[in-house]
């Protein structure tokens, strides 16, 4: 196991090189004066000579390559050019939002998708099958920022249930935190539900006319226990990369979601550095959301390993 795990994780430094090689070049090898798309057109001589002292755009490439990389193994992601921040210190600062959605529509989609998978495909063809296909089709169909809004307007607006936006710490107490996150992890939870659904129902279908699903059944076992000890373990490998894949978009930043409950997440401060062109910042979160999928992959390889005993350690 360790000698498997040790090979992912080598067979994934080239990857995150090539990542660090492209995000190192957007900036460098963009048309025109880097440090003038930056400051704007009405910036000084004496503007630019600070910015390019700033980003060392008097060096050469590959020395800026090889100190860029040095400060980002010392976890020196650069400061913002529009708010002098550390870029660190800002991630850290909207990460529990995302994080918190992230895990909640997991957790909820998961609860929910699965079983709802297993009865689909046992029950193949029936009026419970093509119930649940249908409810996938309109968690698909749907946006998720018109559930949002129908959702805000139903039990923020006219109920008064919850409170209508905005994000509270758990660290200041878990009923408000709370409050907060039922109707953006309820608005996200939808599309996720439909597509881990729809994925634990075909690969239960595939197994289900296995041999080993028959012989279980033949020997009495009961069908609870062959469906969700025996079927479903055999099924998980096309289930857990699905889950693996959007826990890890939902790590990212869900910018749509993060725009229509106010929640100062990474999708936000990905979009608006975007749009002010703070250089530094979206460097340091393509790096970041690259790092996560990576870290993610190897989970799901691992997760392969425990289940699949075709994998050679």
């Amino acid at each position: 196991m360790l000698g498997y795990l040790i090979r992912r994780i080598l067979a994934a430094i080239p990857v995150m090189g090539v990542v660090a090689l492209f995000v190192f070049l957007l900036l460098r090898l963009t048309p025109g004066d880097p440090a003038a798309i930056i400051a704007g057109d009405n910036a000084t001589p004496e503007q630019l000579d600070r910015i390019r002292t700033s980003l060392g755009l008097n060096e050469p490439l590959y020395t800026q390559f090889f100190s860029w990389v040095w400060r980002l193994l010392h976890g020196d992601f650069g400061t913002s050019l529009i708010s002098n921040v550390p870029v660190l210190q800002m991630v850290n600062q909207r990460i529990e939002p995302s994080l918190s959605v992230a895990l909640s529509v997991m957790l909820v989609s998961i609860c929910v998708a699965i079983p709802l998978g297993v009865i689909a495909a046992w029950k193949h063809g029936t009026w419970v099958d093509r119930l649940v296909m249908a409810l996938s089709v309109v968690g698909f169909s749907v946006p998720v920022f018109v559930i949002g809004y129908v959702l805000v307007q139903i039990f923020a607006i006219e109920l008064r249930w919850v409170p209508v936006q905005g994000f509270r710490s758990i660290s200041r107490g878990f009923g408000p935190f709370f409050e907060r996150m039922v109707l953006p992890t309820v608005a996200l939870s939808f599309v996720y539900v439909a597509l881990i659904a729809r994925m634990t129902r075909a690969a239960m279908l595939n197994v289900l006319g296995e041999d080993f699903v028959r012989t279980a059944r033949a020997k009495g076992i009961n069908e609870g226990s062959v469906l969700f000890r025996h079927a479903l373990r055999n099924a998980a490998v096309p289930v857990i990369t699905v889950i693996g894949t959007g826990f890890a978009l939902l790590i990212s930043g869900v910018v749509v979601t993060e725009s229509v409950f106010n929640l100062p997440g990474i999708g936000r401060l990905t979009v608006d550095a975007v749009l002010a062109r703070d250089f530094p910042v979206i460097q340091a979160m393509i790096l970041l959301t690259s790092g996560v999928y990576v870290c993610v992959n190897l989970l799901i390889d691992l997760a392969y390993a425990l289940l699949d005993p075709r994998i050679r350690y």
